[in-house]
């Protein structure tokens, strides 16, 4: 009985945090409106941002450019382009999926530039993966070093649609705004690509 209750109250907590995560989120929306229609308050606007976002942003890059250098000139070239563009948000979708939007097509236009000075997206991804396993700072288990390992197989919007998923927990709706997809194409695509990741897990 205690342990149905204890169950109960851990649905209702995680229930009452998601709507205090979503009010917060369109209050945070309504004020960053209300700040880009005073030209006086951009610096602080962009600061604030900045502290919201660089350190996600900086994760969602780095899981699929995988090097810290590369990742750091993505980020950097992402919130420049948030500074000149910041005057255009409307407030049509959420900031963090704006900003997303941006960082993404950043990091695909990237991995684009990377793969045409190598012979094939192979090559890339092999260096990327000695990279993974030589890299001090990767701290993951053994299972973590498979998943990186399946992750480099996939096709780079694949892997970039599980790692929003499976990283970041984004909602498809949100999702769809920022990769501008479908729903349903990136529920296909995330089953997807479990299921390449499972079958490479279960062989190696």
């Amino acid at each position: 009985m205690l342990r149905k209750i204890n169950i109960l109250l851990k649905l209702f907590e995680d229930f009452v945090i998601k709507e205090i995560n979503k009010e917060l989120q369109q209050e945070q929306d309504s004020n960053i409106i209300h700040l880009i229609g005073q030209p006086e308050s951009r610096d602080r606007l962009f600061k604030i941002i900045l502290k919201l976002y660089k350190e996600r942003i900086y994760w969602l890059v780095r899981r699929m450019l995988i090097v810290h250098e590369d990742t750091d000139d993505v980020v950097q070239n992402t919130f420049i382009k948030v500074w000149e563009k910041l005057s255009q948000y409307r407030g049509d979708a959420h900031i963090y999926t704006w900003i997303y939007r941006i960082a993404v097509n950043e990091a695909l236009l990237f991995l684009s530039k990377k793969k045409r000075f190598n012979t094939t997206s192979s090559d890339y991804n092999e260096q990327l993966l000695l990279h993974i396993e030589s890299d001090v700072y990767f701290d993951g288990d053994e299972f973590q070093l498979k998943l990186q390992k399946a992750l480099l197989l996939l096709p780079d919007k694949q892997r970039l649609v599980f790692n929003l998923k499976y990283f970041d927990e984004m909602k498809y709706k949100d999702m769809a705004v920022v990769l501008d997809k479908s729903e349903g194409a990136l529920k296909a695509n995330y089953h997807h690509a479990v299921k390449k990741i499972e079958d490479f897990i279960k062989t190696h």
